[in-house]
């Protein structure tokens, strides 16, 4: 019940934020010139490279376009849980 009360007087703030942050998403990818299904396509080929030396937790991982000023840099935290050994890569 107070959840239900909590979401009706917030309701107008969630929702304005997470369309400000998809709005500023769009505008990075379009000034990068990059598709989204581009940057799908490069954050699993960098879970395979990494994971060749690194154990990492690919649920976790977030791989972003980030703005700042006229440049757009490619931003990811990916967690690792530890090193592989030399003989596994």
């Amino acid at each position: 019940m107070l959840e239900f009360i909590a979401r009706l007087f917030n309701r107008g703030s969630g929702s304005k934020e997470v369309a400000k942050e998809r709005l500023r998403l769009v505008l990075v990818h379009d000034r990068a010139s990059i598709s989204p299904q581009l940057l799908e396509t490069l954050k699993i080929e960098l879970i395979q490279v990494i994971s060749k030396y690194m154990e990492i937790d690919e649920s976790a991982l977030e791989v972003n376009l980030d703005e700042s000023g006229s440049t757009v840099a490619l931003v990811a935290n990916i967690p690792v849980r530890g090193m592989r050994r030399a003989a596994e890569a």
